[in-house]
């Protein structure tokens, strides 16, 4: 028994095993068809979402493939929680005109007094021009009254924890610090 014990250094056997189970995983990987597995292995149907492997009518194969989801009594990963509730805003899309712009991304270019009182050109954030009078609706709010050099607003508050449902916003002809009085 004059041998030594020498520690047996066991990490090149175990980085070529993960490396081995790796490889082979990739492997298996790779001979699923591309519709992906239409049954789990015991007849089970899989509780993941399906993706439905028919080409489109013009038959593009690069066309992507319908979603469909199987919930099983669980919702949708892929639906946004956001749009759920009273809000009655499409998130998508936004009406033509006025009724599509949202407060903060207008901007006051002049107030014109007529016989009704006063009318106010603004520029919405497609840099066109839009008029507007007291009572129009926009996307999250209305106009509230115009005045000689101001446009008040009353915007919509969608926060559900505050206790204010609408906010006044005032917005001026002419900057502060634009340099002109």
């Amino acid at each position: 028994m004059s041998e030594q014990f020498r520690p047996v250094d066991r990490a090149p056997r175990v980085f070529g095993a993960g490396l081995a189970l790796l490889l082979l995983s990739v492997a298996l990987s790779a001979q699923v068809p591309a519709g992906g597995p239409t049954q789990a292995p015991g007849g089970a149907a899989p509780a993941t979402a399906a993706v439905s492997a028919s080409a489109p009518a013009d038959g593009d194969p690069a066309a992507p493939a319908a979603y469909t989801y199987s919930p099983d009594g669980r919702r949708d990963p892929f639906v946004s929680l956001t749009g759920k509730g009273t809000d009655t805003r499409q998130t998508g899309s936004r009406p033509p005109g006025v009724p599509g712009l949202l407060i903060n991304e207008i901007s006051i270019k002049g107030i014109i007094r007529d016989r009704s009182g006063f009318i106010a050109m603004i520029q919405g954030a497609d840099n066109r021009t839009y008029v507007v009078r007291a009572g129009d609706r926009l996307m999250d709010g209305n106009v509230k009254a115009i005045v000689q050099d101001t446009v008040v607003f009353s915007q919509d508050v969608n926060d559900p924890l505050s206790l204010v449902k609408q906010k006044e916003i005032r917005k001026n002809l002419r900057s502060t610090e634009g340099g002109r009085g």
